[in-house]
């Protein structure tokens, strides 16, 4: 190569780090600054009133597993935030577990449709985007109260003779998750299964494979990139999760994000809150981390 052409290739290099820099400069400045900021709060020391004193402190990271006897002043363990990280990991991915379950067979089922029928099939799994994450919630709280569609349909039919209690329960947070979220496993699917080669399902039976070793030796493999994708796409909203929780669980079941919402407002423990949202952060990027690593070895097994 000569140095003309050296000279180009730097030129042009410069001149595309030069064309990015304004996008990068708001990259940092609207994303990365206020994360700074949360994670400076979170090594300071809580205000009587909310807000922060400046004044460097570990408290805060201290406080998501420890607590202090309001006599005593002693640290003992905070079973209590321990219970309501167990409950926000379980229900996270007992939902990711179930809209894989439901929406695999959707997505084959879609994905294995005349051309002409999957459009309208995929406009009917994106209708609710079209409404506010608010009302979706509410409209399962109108389906699972006491006087709600459920229990009309279960009472009217003769299988129970009382309303069922689901309403403000985890029973109900699952559910309404799982409604909520299920578009984002089904559309990954779908896109992984679309590019099935179905000859590959024919040569499995050819071969004399069941049904179960074919999907489990030959269609699994294949499409989990699209697994791993819709499935991170689902646990990591469904973590960090505020409004399903609050609507549908009244308060009494409380999840990561209620309780950091708990610490910023009627606690006025800003670094407790600031330590639970970093920490929140650093388990969606672990998912995230895991994500590449396995869809990057899954890629690099069938190249």
């Amino acid at each position: 190569m000569s140095a003309a052409e050296e000279r180009l290739i730097q030129q042009s290099t410069r001149n595309a780090w030069l064309l990015s820099l304004p996008a990068l400069i708001v990259l940092v400045v609207a994303a990365s600054g206020p994360l700074l900021i949360v994670l400076i709060y979170s090594f300071l020391s809580p205000g009587q009133h909310g807000n922060v004193i400046w004044e460097f402190s570990t408290d805060g990271w201290v406080g998501i597993l420890w607590s202090k006897d309001i006599f005593s002043e002693e640290w003992m363990l905070a079973d209590a935030h321990l219970a309501i990280f167990w409950r926000s990991l379980w229900l996270s991915l007992l939902t990711t577990a179930f809209t894989f379950i439901v929406g695999f067979p959707t997505a084959w089922f879609i994905a294995t449709r005349p051309p002409k029928e999957r459009a309208l099939w995929l406009f009917l799994i994106t209708i609710p985007f079209w409404t506010n994450l608010l009302i979706r919630t509410y409209a399962i709280n109108e389906v699972l109260r006491k006087e709600g569609l459920m229990n009309t349909v279960l009472m009217g039919m003769g299988i129970t003779d009382m309303p069922i209690e689901v309403l403000y329960t985890q029973t109900a947070i699952f559910i309404g998750m799982t409604y909520v979220y299920l578009p984002l496993m089904v559309l990954p699917l779908f896109a992984a299964i679309d590019r099935f080669d179905m000859k590959l399902l024919e040569a499995g039976y050819d071969l004399y494979a069941s049904r179960m070793q074919v999907l489990r030796r030959v269609i699994l493999p294949i499409v989990k990139p699209g697994i791993i994708a819709g499935s991170i796409l689902v646990f990591v909203p469904s973590l960090g999760a505020y409004v399903t929780p609050r609507v549908l669980g009244g308060g009494k079941q409380m999840m990561i994000g209620n309780f950091i919402e708990l610490q910023f407002l009627q606690g006025k423990n800003w670094p407790l809150g600031a330590a639970l949202s970093m920490l929140l952060l650093v388990i969606v990027m672990v998912a995230l981390l895991v994500y590449v690593r396995y869809a990057n070895k899954g890629s690099s097994s069938h190249g």
